[in-house]
């Protein structure tokens, strides 16, 4: 394991993340993602598709840096709108376990004004840990 859930005693187990991580190995930091695709086109303006692309862009950076999901040990969501985003809650968490598969992850999520590109409704920044080579 790359890394440990950390929990205080008798606080609840959040619901679809961690409050806190330890992490040991090479470390990745992966910029913000949206929800284009790796021609910088976006095919749609839904919320739930274009964070389903974001976050199969963070899958396909892990993947090019030679790590999985599982090394994600802390995820920041910009969203600008926190209703939209609330609303699309079920395709979130369906995209989020098609593309990520685990919740063990500190997460932040920040409504934003807006983000760079006028057609984001989603950035998606992250941090991996890739075990070191036994």
């Amino acid at each position: 394991m790359t890394h440990e859930v950390v929990l205080p005693a008798g606080w609840p187990r959040p619901k679809g993340y961690a409050n806190g991580v330890i992490a040991t190995g090479r470390q990745l930091y992966i910029a913000g993602m949206i929800g284009w695709d790796a021609d910088q086109r976006f095919h749609s303006d839904d919320f739930g598709d274009q964070a389903r692309q974001a976050l199969q862009n963070v899958a396909d950076m892990l993947k090019a840096a030679g790590a999985q999901p599982q090394h994600i040990v802390r995820m920041t969501w910009y969203v600008t709108d926190k209703r939209e985003y609330l609303a699309a809650g079920r395709a979130v968490g369906q995209a989020f376990r098609d593309c990520i598969g685990h919740y063990d992850i500190a997460m932040t999520a920040i409504e934003v004004k807006d983000l760079i590109e006028d057609r984001a409704k989603v950035e998606i920044e992250v941090t991996a840990v890739i075990p070191d080579a036994a």
